[in-house]
């Protein structure tokens, strides 16, 4: 388990201030979400985080090692996109040739017995049904595309697992058995994880701790309880708005 710490950390897209000296530290093991509108720098966050962007100031760190200029694979960091990001001509899962499920560890060059064992591994933990194999991803379901795309990220077992928003686009009864599935695989790894959404009902339930974000900025970090009861500002008081009571009460429910 690594912990995660951003200081001073900044990035420019274009000529547009996207994140802005941000600082925070995510614990070892923690599973730490980001809540907020369209626009605020989420994803420009996650991958900076990832490694597929490099700030313009500041320093992130891996535990106390400054990861600035390491790849993703060198990060040990795997991340799942809102798109699920699958490969629209591979099957699910092939022992022969490329799949979606083996395609890292076929760039890895490992044995295809050890890749076998890798795959099926993660095929049962996460349940991915074999009737599924043959199916490319436009033949599955938004819910059966996240599982994929789940199951890939986890069969190189990774130290910091990123999610920007893979549920948005799931039914309620789907994006419920997905969160679980989440929530398992993040403890099964024993990871560092962060989840961004503008989603606060999934914030606040997945959420050891919350960071709710404006224009590149983090206004309030802290538990789910805490950011409900006592909005550090309008903003905060205003983007919980009339889901405040409800929560309030799941929460003391």
């Amino acid at each position: 388990m690594k912990s995660i710490t951003l200081s001073g950390v900044s990035k420019f897209l274009g000529s547009e201030k996207v994140i802005r000296d941000v600082d925070l530290k995510v614990n070892p093991g923690e599973f730490f979400v980001i809540i907020g509108p369209t626009g605020c720098g989420k994803t420009t966050f996650l991958k900076l985080v990832a490694g597929l962007l490099v700030p313009d100031d500041g320093e992130i760190y891996f535990d106390e090692e400054v990861v600035n200029d390491l790849s993703p694979s060198e990060r040990k960091v795997r991340m799942i996109f809102e798109d699920h990001a699958l490969y629209p001509h591979l099957k699910v899962h092939s022992n022969q040739g490329y799949s979606n499920l083996n395609f890292p560890l076929r760039i890895m060059k490992l044995g295809l017995k050890e890749i076998s064992q890798r795959v099926m591994k993660i095929i049962d933990r996460l349940g991915i049904s074999e009737r599924l194999f043959d199916r490319k991803p436009g033949e599955l379901s938004e819910g059966q595309k996240q599982q994929v795309a789940l199951g890939r990220a986890l069969t190189i077992p990774p130290d910091v697992l990123l999610f920007d928003e893979p549920l948005r686009d799931m039914d309620p009864q789907t994006r419920e058995g997905a969160r679980s599935e989440i929530l398992k695989a993040h403890e099964d790894f024993n990871s560092t994880s962060i989840y961004v959404t503008h989603d606060l009902a999934e914030g606040f339930s997945l959420g050891e701790r919350v960071a709710i974000m404006k224009e590149g900025k983090f206004v309030q970090k802290g538990n789910p309880e805490e950011i409900l009861s006592s909005p550090k500002n309008s903003f905060v008081e205003s983007f919980i708005g009339s889901y405040q009571e409800t929560y309030r009460e799941a929460f003391q429910a």
